[in-house]
């Protein structure tokens, strides 16, 4: 099995894997990571050096740890499950994946966030406004996460903090449908499509964007009751229905700083075109 690489990506799911595959295309020799045995046949098929790394494992295989890391370029892709009550599950994992990199030759690291990191100011919010989390939320499970790969002198870090994640298996028709009295109807959606991410994410290492924080969000902002029924009604589903209009709590996610530093046009701008 090939140990050396130009690239590894841990977690090789729903992003993690087309990134992968488009590292490869783009001549890169990449690692990547899985939890799921089943899924080693795959990365192999793709090109890509598989690795079957589980961070809660006990012991964890340090061998296979110190390969996949045997990297100039990480990118750390682990989805941190806050809805689903996993949060607390998140930092543990990171501490062991911190502690193998700081006898690893990784100088690079891109670390997948999300705009969940942001308090709902009832405004529009930009990478500046972490200020707002730190002082308000300090003990904010994304924001300690961050915070682990940030200002080291081993390596250097980009942070992209995604808006919800749409496309691929991600049918958002599927979230919300049949739902009844839902609150926010008019609060603006901060979505990204699979590609804009996979595309963002390229053009950081490709162009050497080092050491940045950026927000990573389609252009439009529809509401979320337009967003979800016309998303319900693109797939059969029934739609969901909103409650009437109430004080809204709401971000509106401003990528404008990505988009300068990185000459990047979002692929799928508006969501209501995501279907």
């Amino acid at each position: 099995m090939r140990t050396t690489a130009d690239i590894s990506i841990m977690g090789c799911g729903w992003l993690g894997l087309p990134l992968a595959e488009r590292m490869v295309q783009s001549g890169y020799r990449v690692n990547g990571s899985t939890t799921t045995p089943a899924k080693v046949q795959v990365l192999e098929e793709k090109q890509i050096a598989p690795f079957l790394l589980n961070l809660d494992e006990e012991p964890l295989p340090q061998d296979a740890l110190a390969s996949f890391l045997n990297t100039k370029v990480l990118v750390i892709n682990i989805p941190p499950r806050i809805r689903a009550g996993q949060g607390d599950q998140l930092l543990p994992k990171l501490h062991v994946l911190r502690r193998a990199m700081l006898q690893s030759p990784v100088s690079r690291v891109l670390f997948i966030s999300s705009t969940a990191v942001y308090p709902d100011l009832n405004r529009i919010v930009t990478e500046e406004d972490i200020l707002h989390t730190e002082t308000q939320e300090p003990e904010n499970v994304l924001l300690q996460a961050e915070k682990l790969f940030q200002d080291r002198e081993d390596w250097v870090t980009t942070i992209v903090r995604f808006g919800g994640l749409v496309g691929g298996s991600r049918q958002p028709g599927r979230f919300m449908a049949g739902k009844e009295n839902l609150p926010d109807g008019d609060a603006p959606v901060n979505l990204i499509h699979q590609e804009d991410c996979v595309a963002v994410l390229h053009r950081i290492v490709a162009q050497d964007k080092w050491g940045a924080v950026y927000n990573a969000c389609a252009d439009e902002h529809p509401s979320r009751q337009d967003f979800y029924t016309a998303a319900a009604l693109a797939i059969g589903a029934i739609p969901p229905t909103f409650q009437a209009m109430q004080k809204t709590k709401f971000k509106r996610i401003n990528s404008e700083k990505l988009k300068k530093d990185l000459a990047y046009h979002f692929l799928h701008p508006d969501p209501m075109q995501f279907f």
